[in-house]
């Protein structure tokens, strides 16, 4: 049991008792300044003096490379706005290290550019456009080097084998990814001599050589095989075609561009070399197993319509060989003349009416004997090589004979 509270003069409860309520006298003496405690003075706070001028020189290099910490970096800032050599010295130490940087990864959709592009063209229109038939070959290059930028030495040496189609034979030719971009860059070369710019393969370049005599002897001029060096000159010389016919003008695009056994008007050829540009960095992605997509639809579309308008050339130099049907008959230039229509589907997809029997024929919906429709990558694979006539997972409706001859005839597009 608790016993009584003890008795206190301040009116607070004890332990085993009841409060009681001070009483006036008890707040009298409260109040009375004589029973008060004493009030501390105030500190006085005294502040670090300020670093010093070489404390904050030799601080130039970890605040570029934002490696300070909050109360450095404002001292330097504060410090950088009263000396000038220090500010000079702190923006020369800031572009240094923006050098140190390495290249960021440009990896990206293949529409992306178009539309960043296409927005700031629409805010301040370019002064000297690039030709709508050369923004394919543009891009295409551009994402192959996107591509290139990360690759190490090891990666440059891997074996990347290269497809296409010979007569009726399927050929391949084993190289590196630099010896695919040598090809690139040999085959690029023939576009840049129609221009009037120097030939990479200089005045070795064998005469009147088309696009495998010209790839063959670059591969064969060195001892050793090409290194992660030839990007410089292919991506250089990219980027001088398209600079140069931007400033060429209208009628640059009729330009003929010998390759050596056949020619194509400049506009055609820059697709073509869009076309090629995107076949091998396919070659060269999954060789390095890395995932790559298409080009963009209308840029598909564009590259299918070529291999489209080549067809009925193509037939003809087929038969002159022997390795197709003969004609049923032959119509005059401008005539129409037995059809075959080409639905393609998906992304850069439409339909092409194919004259048969002679390249000069008129194609006629009436005329029609056979329909193929296939799908926009596959009929790519097709005119690139890399598939067979065989292989095409095509829907066909008609002449048999019509339609074999149209796929071998896609197929004979590819070339080294």
């Amino acid at each position: 049991m608790n016993g009584p509270a003890e008795s206190h003069d301040d009116g607070y409860e004890r332990p085993g008792g009841r409060a009681r309520i001070p009483g006036p006298r008890a707040a009298a003496d409260d109040l009375d300044p004589r029973h008060a405690p004493p009030v501390p003075e105030p500190l006085s706070v005294v502040s670090p003096p300020p670093p010093s001028h070489a404390v904050l020189k030799s601080l130039l290099g970890a605040w570029a490379l934002a490696a300070c910490s909050a109360e450095e970096t404002q001292a330097v800032e504060d410090h950088l706005t009263e000396c000038a050599p220090c500010a000079e010295e702190a923006l020369r130490l800031r572009d240094a290290v923006g050098l140190l940087h390495p290249e960021e990864n440009l990896d990206l959709k293949p529409l992306l550019r178009s539309r960043v592009l296409e927005d700031c063209l629409g805010k301040r229109p370019a002064r000297i456009p690039v030709p709508v038939w050369a923004n394919p070959y543009d891009t295409e290059t551009a994402r192959l080097d996107a591509l290139l930028q990360d690759f190490g030495d090891s990666e440059w040496h891997t074996p990347v084998r290269l497809k296409w189609f010979e007569d009726e034979r399927r050929m391949t030719h084993r190289t590196t990814v630099a010896g695919v971009i040598g090809h690139l860059l040999t085959v690029d070369g023939m576009v840049a001599t129609a221009l009037g710019l120097d030939d990479p393969l200089g005045k070795e370049a064998p005469e009147g050589g088309g696009t495998t005599a010209r790839t063959e002897h670059f591969w064969n001029a060195s001892e050793y095989p090409a290194t992660r060096k030839v990007r410089e000159p292919w991506r250089e010389q990219g980027h001088t075609l398209v600079r140069t016919v931007s400033f060429a003008g209208r009628g640059v695009a009729e330009l003929a561009v010998d390759y050596g056994g056949f020619a194509l008007p400049l506009g055609d050829a820059f697709l073509e070399r869009a076309f090629e540009c995107w076949v091998h960095a396919s070659d060269i992605a999954e060789a390095v197993d890395y995932p790559y997509e298409p080009p963009s639809g209308p840029h598909l579309h564009r590259m299918i319509d070529l291999a489209a308008r080549q067809l009925p050339g193509a037939l003809a130099r087929r038969r002159r060989a022997g390795l197709a049907a003969p004609a049923r008959g032959l119509v005059a230039a401008g005539a129409p003349g037995r059809t075959l229509h080409l639905e393609i589907e998906g992304a850069g997809g439409g339909g092409w009416d194919i004259a048969l029997d002679s390249p000069g024929a008129v194609p006629s919906a009436e005329r029609t004997v056979a329909e193929i429709a296939l799908d926009g990558a596959e009929f790519c694979q097709l005119a690139a090589g890399h598939i067979s006539p065989e292989e095409a997972a095509a829907g066909q409706h008609g002449d048999r004979e019509a339609i074999r001859d149209v796929l071998f005839a896609a197929a004979s597009l590819s070339r080294l």
